[in-house]
């Protein structure tokens, strides 16, 4: 049966979190605390650390590769239904035979694509994808919010594998950007016994274990584990903030109507009554705003950090796994008097390998977070300049309110004089 394509556009809610669990975040220190002088004007302070981001963002790199992610579509087969994705490149490198191309992916070949980076590049950092399933339900997958969260991630996944020096020259990620179907190429991949002998050597060398990690490795681990729990913190409380904003905000919208209906049996404080009504009515479409931004623009950006630290720790892992085997076949050349000339060849191309992980590792990890603090930052100041605008109209609508309500002075006194 042939599948049939149909505008990607369901209904469905997102995955409420654990809100029983009390979290504590980063120190006890607070912004404000050291004394520093309040800034005389939010907005012109935002400005400013955008001008700052701006001028640190200019690079002499000139990027020769554009990858864009968009125009979702559903299809529907006898046996699955499932989103694919427009990817267009265009690109000035001459490895392509074309400056631009236009495919179209589903989530399992953006899978493909990274597994195949990490299976050549084991210590690269290779950005994370969207899980799977985030939903609470299989149906609730492609409401138009959670296609449209995954079109940013798939997006931005590609472009940080596009700005990488060493990945985006990667062949599969070539193929990935320009074959017209990708299933003959997913088939010339590694089989099944080959992963699974893959597997069982990293669970031995785990179970094994390091005789002496370098103490620079063991600084990342370190950190690596310290920023996985606080983003993690801060990405669980963040969405139970926004959840409760959404329950303020549903109270909003049954306040208004409550000061209205009031105002129809109370002739005397009918048009204050209704000022508050209207006032309400405008603070609830700000906070919706605000809503929508901070689940739009900080959320997926801490929310990508959180995968981010899982990648970082499998990464570490791979490193170790790599250095385990190293020490495995050297301890067993020193213990064998036969087959020492083979044994020897073998422990010098791990003790390459083991070099050559540890020099990548290295200097993607500088990449990678200063990759990291642009981005958070970024999120950071666009959620302060969207929590300013919030704040200073909501002020100007009651600020409004009171103006209305003030009574000049002699029309104070000539209502004292007719009582």
């Amino acid at each position: 049966m042939s599948g049939q394509t149909v505008p990607a556009d369901f209904s469905g809610h997102m995955l409420d979190l654990d809100e029983d669990e009390d979290l504590e975040v980063f120190s006890k220190n607070t912004s404000l605390a050291d004394g520093s002088p309040m800034p005389n004007s939010p907005s012109s302070m935002v400005n400013q650390y955008r001008l700052e981001d701006e001028e640190e963002q200019q690079d002499t790199y000139t990027k020769d590769i554009f990858v864009s992610v968009d125009n979702p579509e559903s299809h529907i087969t006898a046996i699955e239904t499932f989103i694919m994705y427009r990817v267009v490149t265009k690109t000035t490198r001459s490895e392509f035979d074309s400056s631009e191309y236009e495919v179209r992916r589903r989530y399992q070949d953006f899978l493909w694509l990274r597994s195949r980076l990490e299976e050549n590049h084991p210590t690269l950092i290779v950005h994370p994808l969207p899980e799977k399933f985030v939903m609470k339900s299989m149906v609730e997958r492609f409401n138009n919010d959670f296609i449209e969260t995954r079109r940013k991630a798939l997006h931005r996944f590609l472009n940080k594998i596009s700005d990488h020096p060493i990945l985006s020259c990667s062949e599969h990620f070539k193929v990935f950007l320009t074959a017209e179907e990708l299933m003959s190429h997913r088939k010339q991949g590694p089989g099944f016994l080959s992963r699974m002998g893959e597997t069982v050597r990293a669970v031995a060398n785990s179970v094994r274990g390091l005789r002496s990690r370098p103490e620079e490795f063991t600084l990342m681990q370190e950190y690596v584990e310290d920023f996985s729990s606080k983003i993690c913190s801060v990405d669980k409380v963040t969405q139970r903030i926004i959840k409760e904003q959404r329950e303020y905000l549903d109270e909003l919208k049954q306040y208004s109507p409550t000061y209205t209906q009031w105002a129809e049996s109370e002739e005397e404080l009918a048009e204050p009554l209704k000022g508050v009504a209207s006032c309400v009515e405008r603070c609830s479409k700000e906070t919706e705003e605000q809503i929508q931004h901070l689940s739009e623009a900080l959320v997926p950006a801490l929310h990508e950090y959180v995968l981010c630290a899982e990648t970082l720790k499998a990464v570490m892992r791979r490193r170790d796994n790599i250095q385990a085997e190293y020490e495995a076949k050297n301890e067993a050349l020193a213990s064998r008097k036969a087959d020492q000339e083979s044994l020897q060849d073998e422990v010098d191309g791990l003790a390459d390998r083991v070099e050559l992980a540890n020099n990548a590792l290295k200097v993607d990890w500088s990449r990678w977070q200063n990759s990291m603090r642009t981005d958070l930052r970024s999120a950071f100041i666009s959620t302060s300049e969207k929590n300013v605008e919030y704040y200073e109209k909501c002020l100007a609508v009651w600020e409004s309110f009171l103006l209305s309500q003030r009574v000049e002075p002699g029309a104070q006194r000539d209502g004292e004089d007719t009582c």
